[in-house]
């Protein structure tokens, strides 16, 4: 494929070693001009002198935006309360990032009069596919540039090399070989001794949660109280979303929530190896989760599950903006006009305990789930009901009967898979 021809690149930075030495490279590769653009989502001490870096590295600027707000609002609310979970335990932490970051990097674009963008994902990645969506979705006039697709580095050691022949200011040395990616939702970890699925993670690499051995032997008790499916309150005090997941890092942290091990199949194809820290995300989806159990009807929660998934696959794969993802977003939205109350939780060593839950629009009654005679409900009315629930199985089976069989049903024989 032709090179486009470029005279400005806004590029995606984050000041890590990848995006740190394309900086030179599409200067020496497209002899353009170079702005940087890095998104505030709660990187904390990673953002501290990033401006000084980028410059050094050889670019003309750097934006950065505070955007941890919109991030929480706007994509890790719907998300959760979607139930949208990627293969049963990645919360998706950054998938749903990189659209956020694509938006307002062509909104740079566009105000800089750039003609490209670029990114530092791999062409084995996720990544690469959740940007160049977005910013086809969002600017389609706009050329991407990968320079993973196209340079001779193929290892984080060469990219170490290529910094210092050009004399880039990189933090990453081949002792510290892990990728991450971290934002106020999660921290994610790649690469080094976690690249063979047998080895266990070291507990050196953890950076946001202590190991269970070393939590708290006192549990710890917290309310969150949701209004509309977001979470508004911490132990009675109200908060906006930044402060709220701020405090409830520290405390997950604290008491080692929030830790998982996963090897997820790549949009791609292949399969990745990824441990990952999310201690506020994954204390605020079991609360919500035991919200909406009281508040949502049966069908209206099992439908819910349903597009649940699909939801996760949406996100996951980078169509972020797409009309399927709106469309969904208008059903789950309605589900969440009723789950409003408090969540009360126990966090002890890894574990998030549930201890309570109350709401306005409860559909729990008491006096209904009693054992006990109550004028609410004939239990004599169960034997109509499960005669009419079963029907279409005892019709089957009379028809069985009178063809002179037993019922079709039979204990499987697994004996032929039995091995000699």
């Amino acid at each position: 494929m032709a090179k486009p021809e470029v005279t400005k690149v806004v590029l995606a930075y984050s000041g890590g070693l990848d995006t740190s030495v394309i900086v030179p490279w599409l200067k020496n590769n497209y002899n353009c001009e170079v702005v940087c653009f890095c998104a505030d989502l709660g990187q904390e001490e990673e953002l501290d002198g990033l401006e000084e870096k980028a410059i050094a590295s050889g670019a003309t600027k750097l934006y950065i935006r505070d955007l941890r707000e919109e991030f929480l609002t706007d994509y890790v609310f719907p998300t959760m309360q979607a139930g949208a979970v990627y293969e049963r335990e990645y919360l998706l932490g950054t998938s749903f990032a990189r659209p956020l970051i694509a938006k307002h990097m062509v909104e740079v674009a566009e105000k800089e009069n750039a003609d490209a963008v670029a990114h530092g994902c791999t062409g084995k990645g996720n990544d690469q596919v959740r940007f160049e969506l977005s910013t086809m979705a969002l600017n389609p006039k706009l050329a991407t540039i990968a320079p993973w697709r196209e340079w001779d580095i193929r290892s984080r050691e060469d990219a170490l090399a290529y910094a210092e022949e050009f004399n880039v200011p990189v933090s990453h040395t081949e002792k510290d070989i892990y990728s991450r990616d971290r934002n106020i939702f999660h921290l994610s970890h790649e690469g080094g001794l976690l690249e063979d699925p047998w080895n266990e993670p070291e507990d050196i690499m953890f950076q946001l949660t202590s190991t269970p051995q070393d939590a708290p032997d006192e549990p710890e008790y917290i309310e969150i109280e949701f209004e509309k499916g977001n979470p508004v309150a911490l132990n009675g005090e109200k908060m906006g979303p930044v402060d709220l997941f701020v405090k409830l890092n520290k405390i997950g942290g604290k008491h080692a929530i929030g830790r998982i091990d996963i090897v997820e199949n790549r949009l791609v194809g292949m399969k990745s190896r990824g441990v990952y820290e999310t201690p506020a995300g994954t204390i605020v989806r079991r609360a919500h989760q035991l919200l909406e159990s009281i508040c949502l009807d049966k069908h209206t929660m099992h439908y819910k599950d349903f597009i649940a998934v699909k939801y996760a696959e949406i996100v996951y794969n980078g169509m972020w903006f797409s009309k399927l993802r709106e469309a969904l977003d208008g059903f789950v939205e309605v589900t969440q006009q009723t789950v409003t109350g408090t969540v009360r939780l126990k966090l002890y060593k890894g574990n998030i305990i549930v201890a309570g839950r109350k709401s306005p629009y409860s559909l729990y009654r008491e006096d209904y789930a009693s054992f006990g005679e109550e004028d609410v409900y004939n239990q004599q009315d169960a034997h109509g009901f499960i005669q009419l629930f079963g029907l279409p199985m005892k019709v089957e089976a009379m028809l069985e009967m009178e063809g002179g069989g037993a019922s079709h049903y039979r204990q499987p024989d697994y004996s032929k898979f039995k091995r000699d």
